[in-house]
């Protein structure tokens, strides 16, 4: 039987610790809430969130990449971010409740009930799309407004 010096213990305990962390510890969906399913009125084969060929997918037809470098994005209203199951939050507001806003890309984004200009996350690319609601109750990606991205790239 070997001996397990203090160094060895200490160490395997901030790994386990980090291990944790990183498992549980970045995900900021508030409890009892289940990720947020947005059905798309397109349907492409991949979506932002999706692997293939063991990378991770950051983008899609209709989103805008913006080169963030680490710099925050924040809540272009009054509004709630809720994550779904790929990892993107979307952000919505009463101000306008036809529209949300996917955010794909963000680190350790902050989820629920935001007042304007509060952080949603950072990260080093975004992913941005606009998406309105249709009458049939899905959601169609649409052109953005440069005014409503500006927002979410600029604090107030």
């Amino acid at each position: 039987m070997q001996a397990i010096s203090f160094g060895c213990v200490r160490a395997r305990l901030i790994l386990f610790g980090a291990l944790l962390f990183l498992i549980g510890g970045c995900n900021s969906q508030p409890s009892g809430q289940p990720p947020i399913d947005i059905q798309l009125f397109q349907k492409w084969e991949l979506q932002p969130g999706d692997t293939i060929a063991g990378y991770k997918v950051l983008g899609g037809l209709g989103d805008i990449s913006i080169a963030l470098k680490g710099s925050p994005v924040y809540a272009p209203f009054d509004g709630e971010a809720q994550i779904d199951k790929r990892g993107c939050v979307f952000f919505s507001t009463a101000e306008i409740p036809a529209y949300k806003f996917r955010f794909c890309g963000l680190n350790a984004p902050q989820l629920g009930k935001l007042r304007q200009g509060d952080t949603i996350g950072s990260g080093d690319t975004m992913q941005f799309a606009a998406l309105r609601k249709q009458p049939d109750g899905k959601w169609a990606i649409v052109e953005p407004a440069k005014s409503i991205l500006e927002r979410t790239l600029k604090a107030s």
